[in-house]
């Protein structure tokens, strides 16, 4: 299990909300919704009373979270050796790029390119001034 949970590993513990939060119990709704069978139309429909920005925060978490399980299933399949390419598919190569180590669009192997992806957006997640944890104090654009 140390493996499964090691920082350098693909694997990273999910993002959670306090409970006793008003996020808290959005997620809860969240997922008691996603989990009934409903309409996923009905189901990420903003709830009456509730701020906008806050709801799409809580998905976004939620929607970073089941990606990563997802990824963690295959991640051992992935490697540097079979998978020297991060593609979608024989027409799409997708490159990485960044204001620090990376200045130009670069090919990587998938597990590198993923492991950068993940760490990015874990960064933007954990940003207070994209998705600030006090309810209601979403900057919009």
């Amino acid at each position: 299990l140390k493996q499964v949970f090691n920082k350098d590993k693909t694997f990273r513990p999910k993002r959670k909300f306090e409970p006793g939060t008003q996020r808290f119990e959005l997620h809860k709704r969240a997922q008691a919704s996603l989990n009934s069978g409903v309409d996923l139309k009905a189901a990420v429909q903003l709830p009456s009373g509730e701020d906008y920005n806050d709801w799409v925060a809580v998905h976004v978490v939620d929607f970073f979270n089941r990606i990563n399980l997802i990824y963690g299933t295959i991640c051992e399949f992935c490697t540097e050796r079979t998978c020297p390419v991060m593609s979608g598919g024989p027409k799409y190569e997708y490159r990485w790029q960044d204001d620090l180590k990376y200045k130009k669009p670069t090919a990587l192997p998938a597990p590198q390119y993923m492991n950068l992806l993940m760490d990015w957006i874990e960064v933007q997640i954990n940003n207070e001034d994209i998705f600030p944890t006090s309810v209601g104090e979403c900057k919009e654009e």
